[in-house]
């Protein structure tokens, strides 16, 4: 809640925020678009449904919005990837061969 946050630093976000939304490089509905695949990622709801609403207002498609999606969920996957390879590395761990032929049948600790 901005409630909780000493109005000094809600106005340096806010300052941030709007800068963000300026015209430069990107166009707004681009702007939107990248905000939909953040929103995703954080998480945050509100977001979400303010950008997508802000992309059909600056002239994104559904087609548009559904291939930010899609691209957010293959990152997202991609990251769920990166950390249990990282948590096969550590704990010694193999559930299966990792080269998508098949089931390995045992755990690398099990030789």
């Amino acid at each position: 809640s901005y409630t909780m946050v000493d109005p000094r630093f809600r106005e340096i976000y806010f300052q941030f925020y709007k800068e963000t939304y300026k015209p430069s490089v990107l166009d707004r509905k681009t702007k939107e678009l990248v905000a939909i695949g953040a929103s995703l990622a954080a998480k945050c709801q509100g977001c979400l449904e303010g950008h997508i609403k802000k992309a059909l207002k600056f002239g994104a498609t559904r087609e548009e919005i559904s291939e930010a999606i899609a691209i957010t969920i293959g990152v997202n996957a991609a990251a769920i990837v990166d950390l249990t390879d990282i948590a096969a590395e550590n704990t010694g761990i193999r559930l299966f061969d990792g080269n998508g032929t098949g089931d390995s049948g045992k755990t690398q600790s099990e030789g």
